[in-house]
């Protein structure tokens, strides 16, 4: 079983995707479908999903749960919530549609937040405790600056399932390696917290080889443990760098020194944990 834990799907009919600059326009501006991704995945061996959100509008999560009842293939969808003093009463209008039973957990888009310590805001702290409350793991998409304060809302709320994506965007291109790692591994001793193995292949430099994003795979490997890391396309978004195929060749690549119990836990047993994909709440 492989499950790719993190990849996106998205109409251009329905809403436009207003975070593509002209350039990432250029190579993904159009729609994509759970059959384009089942295509894509099929041909490189992973056989379930998780859709992860890509807009800030609360109309796209039921959609994406109306798609998943539909496919089987789709083990879970990872929507978004406006993290405010409505939080319970929006979790409850989400459940009150179809395909709720895939609903597995909600993303924090504190990459587009100008304030770096959102995440340790009281409203941040409190919303994800009710999140986590619900059942619902947390996806945290960061930048290693903001890592501190996501340091201080794990700390706050132990209870609650988190998954930093991407391992939080290291700057791959500009070698910044050290600092990353410094931040990264701040959060490693907090056994709540899992990792996406995701959306390196478009931090890296044009032209980028496997050897380019081991020190990062590498680092968290040591720190978190393949029993805290997880496998993401995020295709289409990939598509920037490489396509699907390359994307899981390069994880291949990235976690080959692996035994096949630590592999299986990569590959599927740690995304079927964090998001209770049997069903454990």
């Amino acid at each position: 079983m492989r499950i790719d834990a993190h990849h996106h799907i998205w109409d251009l009919t329905v809403r436009p995707q207003d975070w593509m600059t002209p350039d990432v326009a250029a190579v993904i501006g159009r729609s994509f479908s759970i059959a384009d991704w089942t295509e894509a995945a099929t041909a490189s061996g992973v056989d379930r999903s998780i859709i992860v959100q890509t807009v800030t509008d609360p109309a796209e999560t039921p959609e994406m749960l109306e798609i998943a009842a539909a496919h089987e293939q789709v083990a879970g969808v990872v929507g978004w919530l406006r993290f405010d003093d409505t939080v319970e009463a929006q979790i409850d209008g989400v459940r009150s549609g179809a395909g709720a039973d895939k609903w597995v957990g909600v993303r924090d888009l504190a990459e587009y937040v100008t304030d770096p310590r959102w995440l340790a805001s009281d409203t941040a702290i409190g919303c994800i405790g009710t999140v986590g409350a619900a059942g619902l793991t947390v996806d945290l998409l960061t930048r290693p600056h903001q890592l501190p304060a996501a340091v201080e809302a794990v700390r706050a709320n132990p209870d609650v399932h988190f998954v930093v994506d991407h391992l939080s965007k290291p700057d791959i291109a500009g070698g910044r390696l050290a600092e990353w790692q410094q931040l990264i591994n701040q959060l490693a001793p907090y056994e709540n917290v899992a990792c996406k193995v995701s959306g390196l292949v478009t931090e890296a430099r044009a032209g980028w080889q496997p050897a380019d994003l081991a020190p990062y795979v590498d680092t968290v490997l040591e720190s978190f443990g393949p029993g805290r890391l997880m496998f993401g396309s995020d295709w289409p978004v990939c598509l920037l760098a490489t396509d699907y195929a390359g994307v899981v060749a390069a994880a291949e690549a990235l976690t080959g020194q692996l035994s096949q119990p630590e592999t299986d836990q990569f590959w599927s047993g740690t995304a079927t944990r964090w998001y209770r994909l049997d069903g454990d709440v």
